[in-house]
């Protein structure tokens, strides 16, 4: 499997506990920044992984993702993006529809940087393209997250925004990941069930 390192440490507890046998390749999550750097990176994994069985482990993070995978004979997770993939779609847009903007550990962690990348340095034009779209911050928390709360009370600050946090389990998660597997393996042995057909 490869794809966005945002949820590394719950996807690598998750394939431990599942005692899943599961090469996993992550790529830095600041790549949503620069969609031409994701899909050069993704298209890159995908070809040296050519004629394996790949699970890609994105959402529509990309406005082409979906015919990188019909190329390259890919699958990748179902959802709109990796919250989507942690709290499930009723919950997640739920929420969206609330005004948050989520807040994960590894976003919080790197927030300046990452802010000043996709919006510029100018903290006040931020802070109002925030405003117009969300109410508050809605931090994030999984059972491998560390303490990220002064992290995520600076990023609430640099945007003048309240702060809540909510806690999720990887219940959600554990089933995207089995989805896109069991998907990715039928597809395999259909693929040889045609094959063995055309040969007899």
């Amino acid at each position: 499997m490869v794809g966005c390192g945002i949820l590394r440490r719950e996807v690598e507890h998750v394939v431990q506990r599942r005692s899943w046998q599961v090469e996993l390749e992550f790529f830095n999550s600041a790549l949503h920044v620069h969609l031409g750097h994701l899909s050069q990176c993704l298209n890159h994994a995908l070809c040296r992984h050519a004629g394996r069985d790949t699970v890609v482990f994105y959402g529509v993070c990309h406005p082409q993702i979906d015919e990188m995978m019909r190329d390259a004979h890919a699958v990748r997770t179902h959802g709109q993006n990796c919250i989507d993939f942690l709290l499930g779609p009723e919950r997640f847009q739920r929420e969206l529809e609330s005004g948050a903007f989520f807040l994960l550990e590894d976003w919080a962690r790197r927030w300046r940087p990452f802010m000043e990348q996709t919006w510029g340095p100018n903290w006040a034009v931020t802070r109002e393209i925030f405003a117009g779209a969300h109410t508050h911050l809605l931090a994030v928390r999984t059972p491998c997250s560390g303490d990220f709360t002064a992290a995520a009370e600076q990023a609430a600050a640099d945007l003048d925004l309240p702060l809540r946090w909510i806690d999720v389990d990887l219940d959600h998660l554990e089933a995207v990941l089995d989805e896109a597997f069991t998907r990715r393996l039928r597809a395999r042995d259909d693929a040889r069930s045609a094959t063995m057909t055309r040969d007899e």
